[in-house]
């Protein structure tokens, strides 16, 4: 049996095919319509999805929704009833939308399926709960038998945070914390207080925190967040504005830190760095006591991670480092667009008398989205009108090891796409971690972004503990190592490049500012071509080591298909484009093609 999971309408809407609980397909709808963020019904995602399996409409034998819309509505109701007058604006907004799509969600959804996968299909529509399809996504792929469960986000219907137990295939959900307390919400509520997009921008207040100190720890849980005696938390609502409004902080939150929020795009100064600091510490304080609690609760040391909050790698690394677990799993699509793929697994499990056996990660290193041929990528190149050349594999990798240790720049497209918000490899850009100036020229000749954001190195897992200090593999580029051999020196300076070039590494490019690196391990056996290209590089430099970032500039998804990453390759200073088994250099090109990007500010 197929089974097709969707999320969609709030943000990031992705969908996840699997049959008989092995995953064939997922992917995110703003890779295809090239929109970030995008939440609108997946029609590309699933016809691409038809089309990467060679499958036929009517072969999808059911549709499972990753949350309940009516348990959704009647939070929203409710909040705006006890906030009333004040939420009119928002509620103005917000009320029309659901009378009109959402609270008669199901007849909605089925006019989409129909209109995507044909009538047939709408006899077979279900509904998961977000939190559900939350840890389902992280349970059921993991390598555990008997797992504990911890998701936290923003919201889903009413859960905030869930622990749950999975035991051989039987998944419980055992406590909740409720809307409106929420650490996915505290955590945005200090993104848009430290200038940037909720939703978007909380990555960037993660790699922002290194760089001040956490002078306003205590500020923060005296007045903003209160921890209970048996783990749980609470928020003091007198400082925040998402209730009814339509901002997530108010003139109470901005005046208890005395500075105002920080406008879009302005200079960030050393308050800032600060707040950033503070409320990262707080975070992982609280995720630690919660993991403890949880543990003590299932009494299984093996935990598994979802939820928007668990992307947040440095807090990963606090749990894993100073909790009570043993082992530790992360789904590495833990944002709304996993949901999807959870809410298929869920009711493959419940539905069907099955056992879950697999001791082994399923997720099939996240390369679970769409591939083209070298014949697909070479049409595309002559339709451009590029210089390129072919090259066999061994001689492929042997010139890109060769053009990276030249300080070259590289685009590489290969293999299926990822799922998930990281760039594992396959729609990558790479770069020698060893120059010292690979940082600012990525950050300000390629991604167009902000010059405190630091890079993530892909290292081979054999060589993983010779250059990082790591007690777990990380092939999902989900949590941060410490960076071995490195001198931290202390500056007196508001200038966060300042601040990052005082950093001595022998790996410059990819160690953030207090010594650490979010780190992506590359096997053999789940990547083999990416495994290639580094054991090449290491090969021809001793350095088993590549800087990775993702093959998109600031305001834009990541590239999906040979022209995405061909306009991209083209409108950067990207120096060669490893696409297939092709090489276009920027330099061979007899065209002048220039199609600007419109960056709207304060996107990622």
């Amino acid at each position: 049996m197929k089974i097709l999971g969707i999320s969609c309408f709030y943000h990031d809407s992705g969908i996840a095919l699997i049959e008989d609980g092995e995953i064939l397909f997922a992917a995110q709808e703003e890779r295809f319509s090239r929109l970030k963020h995008d939440a609108s019904f997946p029609y590309k995602s699933i016809e691409k999805m038809l089309k990467e399996l060679n499958l036929k409409r009517e072969e999808i034998d059911v549709c499972v929704f990753y949350e309940k819309p009516l348990l959704k509505f009647d939070r929203l109701l409710s909040t705006y009833m006890h906030v009333a007058p004040k939420g009119f604006r928002s509620f103005s907004i917000a009320i029309p939308e659901w009378v009109r799509e959402k609270l008669f969600f199901r007849n909605s959804l089925k006019k989409h399926l129909k209109k995507s996968l044909g009538k047939e299909i709408t006899k077979n529509i279900y509904f998961s709960e977000h939190h559900y399809s939350h840890a389902a996504s992280a349970y059921y792929p993991s390598p555990f038998k008997n797992a504990t469960v911890l998701t936290v986000d923003g919201v889903g219907e009413w859960a905030t945070t869930t622990i749950g137990y999975g035991n051989g295939g039987e998944l419980k959900l055992l406590k909740e914390i409720h809307f409106p307390h929420s650490l996915g919400l505290l955590y945005s509520a200090f993104t848009q207080y430290c200038g940037f997009r909720v939703n978007s921008g909380e990555y960037k207040l993660m790699g922002l925190a290194p760089y001040g100190k956490p002078v306003y720890k205590e500020v923060i849980l005296e007045n903003l967040v209160s921890r209970n005696s048996d783990k749980s938390f609470e928020l003091n609502l007198d400082y925040f504005n998402f209730l009814g409004g339509l901002k997530m902080i108010n003139s109470e939150f901005e005046n208890l830190f005395e500075q105002p929020a920080r406008k879009t795009d302005e200079k960030i100064s050393l308050h800032y760095c600060n707040v950033a600091s503070s409320i990262q510490v707080v975070l992982e304080e609280i995720l630690i006591e919660l993991v403890n609690k949880a543990i003590n609760l299932t009494g299984v040391k093996n935990l598994v991670l979802a939820g928007g909050v668990a992307l947040n790698c440095v807090a990963n690394k606090k749990i894993l480092d100073e909790s009570n677990i043993e082992n530790l799993w992360i789904q590495p699509a833990s944002g709304d667009a996993g949901g999807s793929l959870g809410a298929a697994l869920a009711y493959y499990y419940t539905n069907f008398d099955v056992k879950k056996n697999n001791l082994y990660d399923t997720m099939k290193g996240s390369y679970l989205g769409t591939s083209y041929s070298n014949d697909e990528i070479e049409s595309e190149l002559k339709q451009h009108n590029l210089i390129y050349k072919k090259y066999e594999d061994d001689k492929l990798y042997d010139f890109i090891a060769k053009e990276l240790s030249n300080a070259k720049i590289i685009g590489r497209f290969d293999g299926r796409m990822e799922f998930g918000p990281r760039a594992l490899g396959n729609r990558s850009i790479i770069a020698d971690p060893r120059n010292s100036e690979m940082h600012s020229k990525l950050n300000r000749k390629i991604k167009f972004r902000e010059s405190f954001r630091p890079f993530a190195p892909s290292v081979l897992e054999g060589q993983v503990n010779e250059y990082f200090i790591t007690k777990n593999l990380s092939p999902y580029m989900l949590l941060t190592s410490d960076v071995k051999n490195v001198e931290i020196k202390s500056v007196n300076s508001e200038d966060l490049l300042e601040q990052l070039s005082a950093i001595k590494s022998f790996l410059p490019a990819i160690t953030h500012v207090d010594g650490s690196a979010r780190i992506q391990t590359v096997s053999n056996e789940i990547n083999e071509n990416y495994h290639k290209l580094i054991k090449e590089f290491f090969k021809q430099t001793n350095c088993p080591v590549v800087v990775n970032t993702s093959f998109n500039v600031r305001g834009e998804p990541i590239v999906e298909s040979p022209k995405d990453a061909i306009r991209c390759f083209l409108n950067t200073n990207i120096d060669l484009l490893a696409i297939g088994n092709f090489i276009v250099d920027k330099l061979d090109q007899e065209i002048n093609i220039k199609i600007e990007y419109e960056i709207q500010p304060g996107l990622d």
